[in-house]
């Protein structure tokens, strides 16, 4: 059972990350500093909790937020989003890791498979943010991302406190994913009868 749940707690960090990937390390961070839920301690990934791992989370995550405030309005994902993604893996795999070596486990599994949950919540909420924010004036679509931070760290407290409630992002993020691409094939199909 505690495997399952290092497991569950790993895969909801690395989730969190690939969302937005700033909040996760710092709410896990913090509360490993007072061993609340998480403890890093004792693990080869005592630097999660760490000050100067923190800080420097804390300072790409502040000049990550400002160049996506000089974002141009053009559809796509700019190159802070990818930067933030790419970070967002790597602290994934880092995250995950951490959660099982606290549980006694093997990290390199969490090595591993953290940058996957990442990634398929990169795809499939950057995605969803994406088709949102072409439809929206660029003041509302300045919110997204203040939601997606939200949806995040909601994400990273359940993977601490409610494990097996983390997994269920999975399942959600494959939804997103299968529904986006419906839409786009419908997109498509509509330009295909105007032809």
């Amino acid at each position: 059972m505690s495997a399952f749940l290092d497991i569950s707690t790993g895969a909801g960090l690395a989730s969190a990350t690939g969302i937005r990937p700033y909040l996760p390390p710092l709410l896990a961070g913090a509360l490993a500093r007072g061993d609340i839920a998480i403890d890093f301690d004792g693990t080869g990934f005592s630097f999660l909790e760490s000050p100067a791992f923190l800080g420097g989370v804390v300072a790409v995550g502040v000049v990550a937020f400002l160049l996506e405030r000089q974002r141009s309005p053009s559809p796509g994902r700019g190159a802070a989003e990818v930067l933030s993604g790419v970070i967002g893996i790597l602290l994934g795999g880092l995250l995950f890791g951490g959660a099982l070596a606290d549980g006694g486990e093997a990290a390199w599994p969490g090595l591993l498979l953290g940058p996957l949950c990442a990634v398929l919540g990169w795809l499939a909420v950057g995605g969803l943010v994406e088709r949102v924010r072409a439809r929206l004036e660029p003041d509302q679509a300045a919110l997204l991302t203040a939601y997606a931070d939200a949806a995040a760290l909601i994400l990273a407290a359940i993977a601490l406190f409610v494990p097996p409630l983390a997994l269920l992002a999975i399942p959600g993020f494959i939804v997103l994913l299968a529904g986006g691409r419906r839409r786009e094939g419908e997109k498509y199909a509509g330009l295909r009868i105007l032809r």
